[in-house]
């Protein structure tokens, strides 16, 4: 099997040579290709290339176009501020009242598809996509990338804002979810007709929400998305980081085909959760304490107690949320080789022990 059929098969509930491995790299693929995380989110072509060098010289099975999350936001007419050596962001927000939102749907309007020389971050993003699945799309899966409406919207508003917006305002606030899910119900498209099989779709902001708010201004949201993007022939990986605990009920009514855990995530409830909907998932390594901080024995361990507690279901080996650029590469090829080296009955007849700490 190559990464590609390796993923597609573990997300139908297939067979598999062994475990997938797809972590998401940002910054550590920015820098190991020797690019400011500046030349990384504002040029495409700089992105493609270093994913490729990331995946060829990890053996990575799938890689994404993801890189910050305010293509959308900054097409609209946000000024942007990239800074040398951290994420991209707007200025200042784009959406604030009524008014605001009616000036933000006229500008969506003005938005084209990015065919050409088309400028703009969502065609930047789509040109990396499409170099990707030209180098890399028969052998390793590749994922387009786009926000989901609750994210989109505290980029738009501002995550406090929008938050406040909810309480004090939320008729607005589901206008201004309204608009974002058509907003990434189009860029989504836009990648899938690239050749993306897949849109990985952010959702962070969301785990700041309370069971009973997820499933009013996020969830119905979500559902739309994942609904368009399978019309559309494509699959989805919903990516919420945080402490996600509370939601995993509700996640896994969103229509995704894959999910991510966070390390502050349970793993026996994750896999509970997910494997009892017969749903793949990913993580959930604690990126800093098992990676960063970790040897390359302890990572490998920790990636051991993680793929045994998965046997029996759907599962890629995965750090619960963006592998830091200081990882060292022995670290980094110890996590990404564990599943080749793992032995199930090997592991159950020493009696390895899972953690102490709550993962």
């Amino acid at each position: 099997m190559n990464g590609k059929e390796r993923c597609l098969a573990a997300i139908q509930g297939r067979p598999v040579d062994r475990t997938p491995v797809f972590p998401l790299l940002m910054f550590f693929a920015a820098d190991r290709f020797g690019a400011t995380y500046r030349e990384f989110a504002a040029n495409g072509h700089v992105l493609a290339q270093a994913q490729l060098k990331a995946r060829e010289t990890f053996d990575l099975d799938a890689i994404t176009v993801c890189s910050d999350a305010f293509r959308v936001s900054a097409d609209l007419g946000g000024e942007m501020v990239y800074p040398e050596d951290k994420t991209p962001y707007l200025a200042a927000p784009l959406v604030r009242s009524e008014a605001d939102l009616a000036r933000a749907a006229a500008a969506r309007e003005r938005l084209g598809k990015p065919e050409g020389g088309a400028a703009g971050r969502m065609a930047d993003r789509v040109r990396a996509l499409e170099e990707l699945l030209r180098s890399a799309g028969e052998e390793c899966l590749v994922l387009g990338w786009i926000e989901m409406p609750f994210a989109e919207a505290c980029n738009l508003c501002g995550v406090s804002e929008f938050l406040m917006m909810t309480y004090e305002n939320p008729i607005l606030a589901h206008q201004v979810l309204e608009f974002a899910t058509d907003l990434n119900v189009d860029f989504a498209r836009m990648q899938l007709e690239a050749g993306a099989p897949m849109i990985g779709a952010g959702d962070a902001a969301a785990s700041l929400l309370s069971p009973r708010l997820f499933r009013e201004f996020a969830l119905p949201y979500e559902r739309r998305v994942c609904s368009a993007i399978r019309d559309a022939g494509g699959l989805v990986k919903l990516h919420i980081c945080g402490d996600t605990t509370a939601l995993l009920d509700g996640m896994v009514q969103s229509g995704a085909d894959l999910f991510n855990v966070d390390h502050l995530v349970d793993f026996r409830l994750a896999r509970k959760t997910y494997g009892g909907a017969g749903k793949c998932f990913k993580g959930n390594i604690d990126p800093v304490a098992d990676m960063l901080m970790a040897s390359p024995q302890v990572c490998a361990e920790r990636c051991r107690e993680c793929l045994r507690l998965a046997e029996g279901a759907s599962y890629m080996l995965s750090a619960g949320c963006e592998v830091p650029a200081g990882v060292a590469d022995e670290v980094f090829r110890a996590f990404c080789n564990a599943p080749m080296q793992y032995n199930p009955s090997r592991s159950r007849a020493a009696g390895i022990e899972t953690s102490s700490r709550p993962h």
